[in-house]
């Protein structure tokens, strides 16, 4: 399938740091695709090369199979890059914004106009428009952002944070439209939001220090782990003495505990009947187990020494 982005061994440094470590990847015309990982994992530097913001150290980034540093003026208009912190001029309208924006690309008054109806609809924009930017709360701030970067229709959408100081209504109307340009537009975006990313996305690439480590789809990325689950036990009382005992069962990945509960992953449920029975006389006051999610492929147990 097309790509819409290709990375081929792009490294970012700052003084002597490296953000960014040789990466190489391509990302599919028309898909839906989440960065997530640590604060310093280089997530927000990764969108702001790709948005053609920052230019890498070594290595090239082609939007289209046009390299981003040699055909920045041809790229411009297919790229709409959302920053997390709003951005908008505070002393202009919401429409100001975003049609200050169309005609720095160009875009003639009335298709700007329809663009604006249309996508502020959709995100129950419409009774903000004419307000300040200064005078209306980031979550609508975020949501004019994106009707911005959607006015001079750009093929490659690139958001960090997309949802970012939302209310719930906000965030699944952003999402509705977001899922909604699925292979009309490849959707680019970091988030935080664990169970945002499990919900909206076509593959998840998890960075850590500026490297990919787990690349997928959240189903293909768990098919590894389908066997585990993970297991808590609250104690009434949980003395180190028996945490460590617990902790040395076999079989028994990756135990912790937070005051009187104690965690761990197993491959079978047999190992949690083993710890229930080692706990011997010890009052319990909750049990609970779950399969494995996106959380626990990014713990560094998991990502980087894999559950064996």
């Amino acid at each position: 399938m097309e790509a819409s982005v290709t990375l081929k061994k792009v490294g970012k440094l700052f003084r002597d740091k490296t953000i960014l470590a040789g990466l190489t990847f391509g990302v599919e015309k028309g898909s839906i695709v989440a960065f997530v990982g640590d604060n310093d994992a280089g997530k927000s530097t990764l969108l702001r090369v790709l948005a053609g913001l920052e230019n890498p150290e070594y290595g090239s980034v082609f939007i289209h199979g046009m390299d981003i540093v040699k055909r920045r003026k041809d790229i411009r208009h297919m790229i709409g890059y959302i920053p997390l912190e709003p951005d908008m001029d505070p002393w202009l309208t919401l429409e100001q914004n975003m049609r200050f924006n169309g005609l720095l690309y160009g875009v003639d008054n009335s298709t700007i106009s329809n663009r604006i109806a249309e996508y502020s609809s959709r995100l129950d924009l419409f009774d903000f428009l004419h307000h300040p930017a200064n005078s209306v709360s980031y979550g609508n701030l975020k949501k004019s952002m994106i009707v911005r970067a959607l006015v001079h229709d750009p093929t490659i959408l690139i958001l960090d944070e997309p949802t970012a100081f939302m209310d719930a209504q906000s965030s699944r109307q952003t999402w509705d439209l977001l899922k909604g340009l699925r292979r009309e537009k490849t959707v680019i975006y970091v988030s935080q939001k664990l169970l945002e990313i499990e919900q909206a996305h076509d593959r998840i690439l998890v960075l850590n220090k500026g490297k990919v480590i787990l690349d997928g789809s959240l189903d293909k990325l768990l098919e590894s782990t389908l066997e585990f689950h993970q297991f808590q036990i609250e104690f009434e009382e949980l003395p180190d003495e028996l945490y460590q005992k617990l902790s040395a069962i076999p079989r028994v990945v990756t135990p912790s505990r937070m005051n009187n509960i104690f965690y761990f992953y197993g491959r079978s449920r047999k190992v949690f009947f083993q710890v229930l029975k080692e706990a011997g006389d010890t009052l319990m006051e909750d049990l609970d187990i779950k399969k494995l999610g996106l959380r626990d492929l990014m713990d560094s147990e998991f990502a980087r020494k894999g559950l064996d």
